[in-house]
């Protein structure tokens, strides 16, 4: 039976006047400074979460907008220079009857990103707003975003890996456009907002309305 709200009878390390290390997992009280064995500094939250996720989010969505407006790959023959885009290669995919490739790379360079701009922010919002509604299931939805940040490089790695191997001199070139750059950036952002997230802080407010 799902719930939304604290479970009556369980209260949190921090109500309980404890805090764990974030490097070793050791439990302190709540007054210590550094962690007793690894020497980390020791907070029961990180009180600019909010802020650093925004601040890395918005980065993270500026960029996004020039890797799909300018070409990711720039392909070069000895008759002509080819410019593909990420929607342009997944149509010229589909032309080519690659429709499992085609959806491969539209997934990972188009669904997941925008899903994962969408996932960070309900998820700031819903905390700022202090909500105390699927709690869980935003908890849940903050892991899958962490999981999936690090397969979310596939177009840059297939332009990294053709323009290594198809460098034929006159005949034929493969070399990565702006949007490679934008998009890897675009990525790393996010992630790094993904990271940000204070992932406490959606039972805290819950737990600090009650």
């Amino acid at each position: 039976m799902g719930n939304t709200g604290p479970v009556s009878g369980i209260i949190s390390a921090r109500e309980a006047g404890l805090v764990a290390c974030q490097r070793c997992g050791q439990v302190h009280r709540q007054e210590t400074a550094f962690c007793k064995r690894c020497g980390a500094a020791l907070r029961s939250r990180d009180e600019l979460s909010l802020q650093k996720v925004w601040a890395w989010l918005i980065a993270g969505m500026i960029a996004y907008i020039p890797a799909n407006i300018y070409p990711m790959l720039l392909t070069s023959t000895l008759i002509e220079r080819s410019e593909s885009t990420i929607i342009g290669g997944v149509v010229e995919l589909i032309e080519y009857g690659s429709y499992g490739v085609a959806f491969i790379v539209f997934v990972a360079s188009v669904m997941i990103p925008i899903g994962k701009f969408l996932v960070i922010m309900y998820l700031a919002i819903s905390v700022q707003r202090h909500s105390l509604d699927n709690q869980h299931e935003r908890h849940r939805a903050y892991e899958v975003v962490e999981f999936i940040g690090r397969w979310s490089m596939i177009d840059v790695f297939v332009v990294a890996i053709l323009s290594a191997l198809v460098q034929l001199d006159t005949i034929a070139t493969v070399n990565p456009g702006i949007a490679a750059v934008s998009f890897a950036l675009s990525v790393i952002f996010t992630m790094l907002a993904a990271q940000a997230f204070d992932s406490r802080l959606i039972w805290d407010k819950g737990q600090d309305t009650a």
